[in-house]
């Protein structure tokens, strides 16, 4: 019987990239290609939908440019948390002041609505149980009402169609304005099985967005996954280069994505601690430019300071907790890149990997490896170098976008050696993030057993095998590196009913790779980075009140 095949697409920060992938869940060729970022002030991101939809046919049709494609069954997208903005005519709306009309889209990490946010969470309104109680300027409200209060003119009362960039996607191939529940329950307050709040959005004072049955944000509704219109139109058929009625899946969310590609793998044989135990001992954590950790139970669970629940966001029928960093691959880049010693390091890495694609981090890791004395860890070497990350403010669990990044114990020197130790005490600092956010959901009844980690920071070994030892947990890394790109095929797959169910698709598409366990010598010395780390945050605190002393 001839393979039949699934097209995966990820919409990332900064790329967008596409894989074939078949129906037991092997990549058979990706193709990547970037997109514009534009910065037009401090904290304010934008981006083009119109390029966006561009790149995702360029990479479409170069994945596919081998196979027939009426062996192609379904496609399905995930893309970052971003807002697009369509007038009446689903023509590009500016988003900026004299902005460009193709820059439509506000980025999932601008922060321009930080007191728009701050004002949501004041209201004290009840669908803030289910954002950690407190309303995050990366959500989807505080970015409109930024925009009605900042851009009536030139971008409020032109909009008549405000999508998740993951849902303006599928209605870009299928036409379909049905709008899936991952992105309306995570990012826009939605609540199934009640729908949307009225009593919230008029206390917010968009109140306008009531009209039509909320038609501007989203009517109808269906799960991840979920079959959408007649498939690919005739149109968009034609950018992709696949056939009229190919299956379109319900989007997800670009993290949500990767949870799909890993937290479902069939793990027998493997010997973790979350073997014989339910799903809902495994959590996701999807590694990139930021980071989000998703964990989902059978019951609600409230988790302060971390998002959710929220009912079928990533597997149906699920509760999803998701707790996140606001920068991770973009605070290594930022403390690495913006040290002394920067150049130096370039030269170097690319005398010891002159014909390779080993990078930066590379060099770093095994430069650490050759500072540690003999018989050592890597990891006592930061014994007293510590680093707060919140260098973007933070997501969870402590939800204050207004905290900033703090670095204790920075000597005179700026040597290679002093910047290889600035990188291990952040990347550090970023795990005991993540036992930050663990702490809090074991407190809010999660039982978590097992990570599993997947996306770019995840091909790092360093940076794997810190987020072991700190937690003191195992990882679970995906045999298929690009495990969000798997996860877009799921989506496709059950669109094509090929699969009869998310959780069927995920069991037969997603595999466990490579194991990482955690050392357990280095129990005590995380144990006491902790409480410096926990420290830091209280010093923070504390300054803030004595600066803000009249």
């Amino acid at each position: 019987m001839a393979e039949v095949y699934y097209v995966g697409v990820d919409v990332g920060s900064s790329s967008v990239r596409a894989a074939l992938v078949t129906r037991g869940g092997l990549l058979e060729t990706t193709a990547e290609e970037p997109i514009s970022i534009w910065e037009p002030q401090s904290d304010h991101y934008v981006q083009s939908s119109t390029e966006i939809w561009e790149k995702c046919c360029t990479v479409v049709k170069r994945v596919t440019q081998n196979v027939e494609k009426s062996r192609v069954r379904g496609i399905g997208f995930d893309a970052t948390c971003s807002l697009v903005v369509l007038d009446q005519d689903f023509q590009p709306v500016p988003v900026s002041q004299g902005g460009d009309r193709r820059r439509n889209t506000v980025m999932w990490m601008d922060h321009r609505a930080e007191e728009q946010a701050a004002r949501i969470t004041n209201s004290g309104h009840r669908v803030l149980s289910r954002v950690g109680g407190v309303m995050s300027p990366e959500l989807q409200p505080p970015k409109l009402l930024w925009l009605k209060e900042n851009l009536r003119e030139s971008c409020w009362d032109k909009a008549a169609h405000f999508f998740d960039l993951p849902d303006f996607l599928s209605w870009k191939a299928t036409g379909s304005l049905t709008r899936s529940l991952c992105t309306l329950v995570c990012k826009w307050t939605y609540c199934p099985p009640d729908g949307w709040d009225s009593g919230f959005w008029s206390s917010i004072g968009l109140e306008d967005l009531l009209e039509n049955n909320f038609s501007k944000i989203g009517s109808a509704t269906c799960s991840p996954g979920s079959p959408l219109g007649g498939g690919l139109t005739q149109d968009a058929a034609a950018d992709l280069g696949l056939e009229p009625g190919t299956a379109v899946g319900a989007s997800l969310i670009d993290a949500h994505a990767g949870g799909l590609g890993m937290i479902g793998a069939d793990i027998k044989g493997f010997q973790l601690p979350c073997e014989d135990q339910p799903i809902t001992s495994r959590m996701v954590m999807i590694c990139g430019t930021s980071t989000c950790h998703m964990a989902i139970s059978e019951q609600p669970l409230f988790v302060p300071g971390v998002w959710g629940p929220c009912l079928s966001a990533m597997v149906p029928g699920m509760w999803l907790n998701e707790g996140g960093q606001s920068a991770t691959g973009r605070l290594i880049d930022h403390m690495v890149k913006g040290h002394g010693a920067y150049t130096q390091l370039q030269e170097q890495a690319r005398q010891r990997f002159p014909h390779t694609s080993e990078n930066i981090y590379s060099y770093l890791n095994n430069h650490l490896s050759l500072m540690a004395a003999s018989g050592s860890t890597v990891d006592l070497l930061c014994s007293g170098l510590h680093v707060w990350p919140d260098f973007h403010g933070n997501r969870s669990p402590v939800a204050d976008p207004t905290l900033k990044g703090m670095v204790i114990g920075l000597p005179l020197s700026q040597t290679l050696d002093d910047l290889a130790l600035l990188y291990l005490a952040t990347v550090q600092a970023l795990a005991l993030g993540t036992l930050h956010i663990l702490e809090a959901m074991k407190e809010a009844g999660h039982d978590i057993r097992t990570l599993f980690l997947c996306g770019g920071l995840s091909k790092n070994s360093l940076f794997v095998q810190i987020h072991a030892n700190a937690t003191g947990l195992t990882v679970v890394l995906p045999d298929q590196i690009e495990a969000v790109l798997i996860g877009a095929a799921v989506l496709g797959a059950c669109a094509s009913r090929d699969y009869s169910t998310v959780q069927e698709a995920m069991e037969r598409m997603a595999k466990v790779g490579k194991v990482v366990r955690p050392d357990s010598e280095l129990r005590g010395f995380y144990e006491r980075k902790y409480k410096v780390f926990l420290r830091l945050l209280a010093h923070q605190r504390e300054y803030q009140a004595l600066m803000n002393q009249q």
